[in-house]
């Protein structure tokens, strides 16, 4: 009984140096659950500046709107969110778990408020085997910076027995930049090897933020061996810029199988049309009707004609 004791008052004190020993936010910044409460309007806030805005200009100018009304209601001054942001930026793995926690939120928010479980994860099915899957393998949310190693998110897929000849893909995410200042340049990139070892790549640039689609072309002659690909954020480190983020959400890699082809007649039923028209065709003139102009009687078909024997008396 004594020797459980012990071990309990280990474990307390253990419990609490491991407490102590964490590293709190200094005062002069925004503390971790007001930046996910904060975060979280921001977002909020964003969808509906794209959503009353689709012209680029008004976009920008209403976003700018939106985030001060969000900042005014969290009374927080421009001066303090960012360098609050920044002080999260050079310790990516607190930013991680305040946005995870925001991601959480606005998901079970969209279902709450009505959002189909079809609308929010648009390609996603039960079976990986069905004619559209969601075979994505990595973290669905990321955050890059625009320095190495962390300007990049690779990912590699392995075909496996679900794969078809004819197979499409298709790169599909929500991104989102946060940057004080400087030009903003991302890059996503497919590479499909297939069993011939043959590679066909295709990639695209964007510098806005909001959805992003990257398909591929499908090979109705050969398998897929593997599939490569990264995410990447250009503009290299400048010390002079305060705040360059990256945010990816939402990350899905969809298979599409190609669709069944109509399958044509058999030959046997083509020739048996062919000589069912034949036959047609191979019809007398006299048993087909006859045309005559008006007033004129037509002639009757005789029975010799019928090939029908005469009688005779």
């Amino acid at each position: 009984m004594r020797r459980v004791s012990i071990y309990l008052v280990m474990v307390a004190v253990c419990s609490l140096m491991l407490t102590a020993c964490e590293p709190t936010v200094p005062s002069q910044y925004i503390q971790p659950d007001d930046m996910e409460d904060l975060l979280y309007d921001y977002f909020v806030s964003q969808g509906m500046a794209q959503r009353d805005f689709s012209e680029g200009s008004k976009v920008d100018y209403n976003r700018e709107l939106y985030l001060d009304a969000v900042l005014k209601k969290h009374d927080v001054s421009r001066a303090d969110f960012d360098s609050s942001l920044v002080y999260y930026y050079i310790r990516s793995d607190r930013f991680y778990k305040i946005y995870k926690r925001v991601q959480d939120r606005l998901g079970e928010d969209a279902m709450l408020y009505g959002a189909s479980a079809s609308e929010v994860e648009r390609f996603t099915v039960t079976s990986l085997t069905g004619d559209t899957a969601n075979i994505w393998n990595g973290p669905r949310t990321a955050l890059l910076v625009p320095y190495a190693p962390y300007n990049r998110l690779s990912f590699h897929i392995e075909a496996d027995t679900a794969f078809h000849k004819g197979d499409s893909f298709m790169l599909n995410f929500v991104s989102e930049f946060l940057y004080q200042s400087g030009s903003k340049d991302a890059m996503a990139f497919i590479a499909v090897k297939f069993a011939n070892d043959s590679v066909a790549t295709v990639n695209t640039h964007f510098s806005m933020s909001g959805n992003t689609q990257l398909r591929t072309a499908s090979d109705k002659e050969m398998d897929v061996k593997e599939i490569n690909g990264f995410i990447y954020l250009g503009q290299g480190y400048d010390p002079t810029v305060n705040l360059r983020m990256f945010i990816i959400r939402d990350i899905q890699f969809i298979r599409f199988h190609k669709p069944k082809e109509v399958e044509e007649p058999d030959e046997d039923e083509e020739s048996k049309s062919k000589s069912g028209l034949d036959s047609l065709q191979q019809v007398p003139d006299s048993l087909r009707p006859q045309r005559h102009r008006l007033g004129e009687r037509p002639v009757p078909v005789t029975k010799t004609e019928l090939n029908v024997p005469m009688n005779r008396h």
